[in-house]
């Protein structure tokens, strides 16, 4: 049976780059995205951004969020509600 230890001298693939969670986006990072979204007409992209911002909601309840979910046939809703996925909590939206 051939037992080999893994080769010592080889680095990780992380090694020297920061682990563990990122930092939050300062203020003037968000503004400067929110800036470029709109001058480069990117409506849908700046409204992907500002939702979870602006209302707490994680990426996955973000996906699961359908046109059907804030409109009400031709109309924009005033308001929405979303369940979280990993919380079961329904969190209360106002669109503007």
């Amino acid at each position: 049976m051939n037992n080999t230890l893994p080769n010592a001298n080889h680095a990780s693939w992380n090694k020297g780059k920061p682990t563990g969670q990122k930092s939050a986006l300062r203020l003037n990072q968000i503004y400067a995205i929110r800036v470029r979204r709109q001058l480069a007409n990117r409506t849908r992209d700046l409204a992907l951004f500002n939702l979870p911002l602006d209302w707490k909601l994680r990426a996955c309840d973000l996906l699961q969020l359908r046109v059907h979910d804030v409109t009400h046939g031709s109309q924009m809703a005033s308001r929405a509600v979303v369940i979280q996925q990993k919380t079961k909590r329904p969190v209360h939206f106002e669109i503007a």
